[in-house]
C-alpha cells in the first residue's frame, strides 16, 4: 500500500516560497478545494486572476507532475472529508452536549448488542487457553489493554497487542484452544484484520467488536456490532469509544457470571491485596 502525498500539506508548506500570482492560485484552491478539483485550467486561471501559463507553473512548483496530476491530488484530498477544510455550524454549546453524545450514541448501540449476538461470543471465550486482544490506533489500543484488564481481573489469560508485528507474531502461536478479540469502531483496520486472518490460518476463533458489514467484521467468526455516529463537528472526541467499551463491558460481564465461582475468588484476592495496599472504602472501583 503507498502512501498518496498530501496536496494540502504542501501547498501550505511552500505558500512563502511562491511568487506572488502563484501564492494567488494557492489561495484559491486553499479556499474551495472541490472546485479546483473540478475547474478547467482557463477556470482555475479566471478566478484566481492568472494567466493559464502560471497555473501550470504552479502545478510544478508544489511537486506535481502537471496540472492534471495536481487536480488529481485535490480530488483524492477531498475523500477526508469537506469539513475538515471548511467551517460547519457549530453543534449547540454547553459543555453537557458531550454527555449527550455520548449518551445518544450508548443508546443507539444498545439495540445491537442481543444475547443471541453475545452468547455465542462468551462461549468461545469461556472455553478459551488464552486470550488475546488486538487494537491499533488511539482508541483502539487503549481499550484493547482496558479488555485485557478486564479479563485478568476474574482469572483469564489475557494478552492485548497493538504492534502489527507482534500482532502477527503472536497469532501464527495460537491454536484451536486460543481466541482473538479484534477491536475497529469503523472495521477498516488491515493490520488488525490481517492478523486475525493468520490466528484463523492456526485454528483460532475470532471475535471482531466492530461496524457490521466492514472488512474486519467480514472474517470474524463473531460479530459483536457497533454503529459510530460521527458528525460534522469535528472538535468533539469521537463517542464511539463508549460504545466499544461498553460492548466489551457486557462481554466481560457475561464472561464472569459464567464462571462466578473462579471470577468472585479473583476478584476477592485483588481486593484484598489492594485494601492492604491502599486502606480504600469498600466501594471504591477495584482498582481504578
Amino acid at each position: 500500500m503507498t502512501h498518496e502525498p498530501d496536496i494540502v500539506s504542501r501547498i501550505n508548506a511552500l505558500f512563502g516560497q511562491l511568487r506572488d500570482a502563484e501564492q494567488k492560485i494557492a489561495r484559491v484552491i486553499l479556499e474551495d478545494i472541490e472546485f479546483a478539483s473540478q475547474a478547467s485550467i482557463g477556470e482555475l486561471a479566471q478566478r484566481a486572476d492568472v494567466s493559464e501559463a502560471t497555473i501550470t507553473r504552479f502545478a510544478r512548483a508544489v511537486d506535481c507532475k502537471n496540472v492534471r496530476d495536481l487536480k488529481l491530488r485535490l480530488a483524492q484530498s477531498l475523500a477526508v472529508g469537506q469539513r475538515f477544510y471548511s467551517d460547519v455550524p457549530a453543534e449547540p454549546e454547553g459543555l453537557h452536549t458531550v454527555y449527550e453524545a455520548i449518551k445518544k450514541a450508548l443508546d443507539h448501540n444498545a439495540r445491537l448488542v442481543t444475547d443471541a449476538v453475545i452468547e455465542p461470543a462468551v462461549n468461545a471465550l469461556a472455553e478459551a487457553r488464552q486470550i488475546l486482544i488486538f487494537g491499533v490506533g488511539g482508541g483502539s489500543t487503549v481499550l484493547a489493554q482496558e479488555c485485557q484488564y478486564r479479563l485478568f481481573r476474574l482469572g483469564f489469560t489475557a494478552s492485548a497487542y497493538s504492534d502489527p508485528m507482534l500482532m502477527r507474531m503472536a497469532a501464527a502461536a495460537l491454536d484451536a484452544n486460543d481466541v482473538v478479540i479484534t477491536l475497529s469502531a469503523g472495521g477498516y483496520s488491515p493490520d488488525v484484520q490481517e492478523a486475525a486472518e493468520i490466528a484463523q490460518e492456526y485454528g483460532a476463533k475470532v471475535v471482531a467488536i466492530t461496524t457490521d458489514g466492514s472488512p474486519l467484521a467480514a472474517v470474524a467468526n463473531y460479530l459483536v456490532p457497533m454503529e459510530p455516529q460521527e458528525t460534522d463537528y469535528i472538535f468533539k472526541p469521537s463517542a464511539s469509544r463508549y460504545v466499544m467499551m461498553a460492548a466489551i463491558d457486557v462481554l466481560v460481564m457475561e464472561l464472569a457470571v459464567r464462571h462466578k465461582r473462579k471470577s468472585r475468588e479473583t476478584l476477592r484476592r485483588i481486593k484484598h491485596t489492594l485494601d492492604n495496599h491502599k486502606q480504600g472504602d469498600d466501594r471504591l472501583p477495584l482498582g481504578d
